[in-house]
């Protein structure tokens, strides 16, 4: 049983005065800044080393080709492996196939990631003089990046504002009572109507590492759960 804090209290008779007046966005964006505050404490560490001095745009891109179908625990000791070795298209391009495959193995159907990888770097190197885009449209014209791979590029290479969404931040900001949607799609278009943008950049790898940890699919872990005094535990059948 949580005890509620003086905030929690305060955003849940907002939220009262919000239904009466119609103005829940205003709600969810006081309800944000607490959430996010406190997630912050929780997991202070970033996988995306691009923030300190690693290889910039390309590295955060094929970190997120790897990650695909793969655990953090995976992924992330296979891109510092892959990158110890080439940490470029040109360099990249240039490695046989086996060796990107031996360098990322065990991650996840390895086999199709290495030569995504090798494409990857290709398209870079014949389109873009081996740089890596910096805006949606051009990211999402390289083959297999979508519109979370894009948006993770542009927040963690960048800093440029995005809200990449995926099933953790698409269940999460639901659960909360953020947004009422049926898809990752449909709940980024609600969530930049309603966090401020200075929240954009660090809130898909909070709710991302929440929702492995913590916020789990099905019988989440709310007894220990640091945001609990501000989630609306929406369709919750069942928690630990």
């Amino acid at each position: 049983m949580h005890t509620l804090s003086t905030n929690a209290v305060f955003i849940k008779v907002a939220s009262i005065i919000a239904t009466l007046f119609n103005t829940s966005h205003i709600i969810v964006c006081m309800n944000a800044m607490p959430v996010i505050r406190l997630l912050k404490k929780e997991y202070s560490k970033t996988f995306f080393l691009s923030r300190d001095r690693h290889e910039g745009a390309f590295y955060v891109l094929i970190s997120c080709v790897l990650s695909q179908r793969t655990k953090d625990e995976v992924t992330y000791p296979a891109a510092k492996r892959l990158f110890k070795i080439a940490n470029n298209p040109k360099a990249m391009l240039k490695l046989p196939l086996k060796t990107i495959e031996k360098a990322i193995y065990p991650s996840g159907f390895y086999i199709t990631k290495a030569r995504r990888i090798k494409e990857v770097s290709k398209y870079l190197l014949e389109n873009h003089n081996g740089k890596v885009p910096d805006n949606y449209g051009e990211l999402l014209k390289i083959k297999g990046v979508g519109r979370k791979t894009a948006g993770i590029v542009l927040t963690h290479a960048f800093q440029i504002p995005a809200l990449p969404i995926d099933t953790h931040c698409h269940r999460i900001a639901n659960r909360i009572g953020w947004a009422k949607t049926r898809t990752p799609e449909e709940t980024e278009i609600a969530l930049t109507k309603i966090i401020p943008r200075r929240y954009w950049i660090e809130l898909n790898e909070l709710l991302v590492k929440h929702g492995q940890s913590v916020c789990k699919p099905v019988s989440p872990f709310c007894s220990k759960c640091a945001i609990a005094d501000y989630c609306k535990r929406i369709n919750v059948k069942q928690s630990r």
